[in-house]
């Protein structure tokens, strides 16, 4: 393998992102994606997913989605997208390649694979954060004797037909798998432990994302003063619902916790209609469903576990200094960090959608790489 500029793991939309943007600036990038094809994460995601993010704030840098896929396109037709960003920029990604560790190797760095080893002065985690889902234990887990997934597991309501399931999280994913359920006519409950916040996906017809956009220098605090009486307005009472909305607004639980409020289209309208039922935190599992912490014990068939990702990178990267916090998640994306030349690409949570902020990330990073590679080309080294 010719020795190149930069090498970037994972095939995603980060890891394209940051290819296109290198190319556009003369570097030679390899990309060494585990999976068989680009977007693999995509791939798996379910059926009904579309983006949560407008198409217009969505696209990668150079190549807009087409406009046949409407305002919020739907999962197949990212994946499509993805397929036709990598034909137009002709990046050919090294597939099934899973990469085992990055290392330090001098001025430059070693990207080990399975198959393979790689040098070169930069390299750019572009992994993500679906491949590390998070799984809660709660006691008496194992003497349940329904199915337990996790929602990165789920594709449709096909399999729950006749069954009462229980929805655990009140994410994104928690809340359209949810809804997703109780448009099948599934009997489903939702579990939400903690307060929340919620969005309407748009706003007096506006993508919630063009507001964050236009408010993203105001101070967050600032930000979620101003838009809590239009939100309170659209979203309605959640209260008389069964939850607990956040001391904090949208934007402060994006930046200080990394957790995303619930973009609702549709989720709230079904609770309030009773399809679907709320319960607060599991205090424990039984043989036929679980215990809950408020409201004692109901019988279940199926748990779906939407608890989110954790990402932990600290097995591949295990000799990096200063780049990782104490669970293994990269204390800095888009940026340059600690580590000259180790770059991370769209792994921190963004009020302004994380699509976009990738595209940004990716032009800057591909911009910190040629100004890496010239100083040390001038420096002859």
């Amino acid at each position: 393998m010719k020795k190149p500029d930069a090498v970037i793991v994972g095939a995603g939309p980060a890891g394209l992102a940051c290819a296109a943007s290198m190319a556009a600036l003369g570097l030679d990038a390899v990309i060494l994606e585990k999976a068989g094809t680009v977007g693999s994460v995509w791939r798996r995601h379910y059926d009904r997913l579309h983006l949560h993010t407008d198409r217009g704030h969505s696209n990668l840098p150079g190549l807009a989605m087409p406009n046949s896929f409407g305002r919020y396109p739907s999962r197949v037709q990212f994946v499509e997208y993805l397929e036709a960003y990598a034909a137009h920029f002709a990046l050919k990604p090294v597939f099934d390649c899973e990469v085992r560790a990055v290392r330090r190797d001098g001025a430059l760095w070693r990207v080990d694979g399975a198959a393979t080893s790689v040098s070169a002065p930069a390299v750019v985690m572009a992994t993500g954060w679906a491949d590390f889902p998070r799984r809660p234990v709660w006691p008496a887990m194992t003497a349940f004797s329904g199915d337990i997934i996790h929602s990165s597991e789920y594709r449709n309501p096909a399999p729950y037909g006749n069954q009462r399931v229980l929805v655990v999280g009140f994410g994104n994913s928690g809340g359209e798998i949810t809804l997703d359920l109780a448009n099948a006519g599934v009997d489903v409950t939702l579990s939400v432990r903690s307060p929340v916040q919620i969005l309407p996906r748009d706003l007096l017809g506006i993508p919630i994302l063009t507001w964050a956009i236009a408010q993203r220098h105001l101070p967050a605090r600032v930000a979620d003063f101003i838009n809590a009486p239009a939100i309170r307005l659209a979203v309605g009472s959640i209260e008389k619902l069964g939850l607990r909305r956040a001391a904090k607004g949208p934007r402060r639980m994006i930046e200080e916790d990394g957790r995303v409020p619930l973009l609702d289209i549709g989720t709230v309208a079904k609770i309030r209609d009773g399809s679907i039922k709320v319960r607060g935190a599991i205090d424990r599992f039984t043989a036929d469903g679980v215990s809950f912490s408020d409201s004692g014990m109901e019988n279940f068939d199926s748990v779906i576990l939407a608890t989110g990702f954790r990402p932990d990178l600290r097995e591949l990267l295990p000799n990096a200094l200063d780049v990782l916090d104490g669970l293994g998640k990269p204390r800095i994306t888009g940026r340059a960090t600690a580590e000259p030349g180790l770059y991370f690409c769209g792994h921190i949570a963004s009020p302004t959608g994380q699509l976009r902020e990738i595209g940004l990330e990716a032009k800057l990073l591909a911009e910190h790489a040629r100004n890496l590679i010239g100083s040390r080309a001038t420096q002859g080294a």
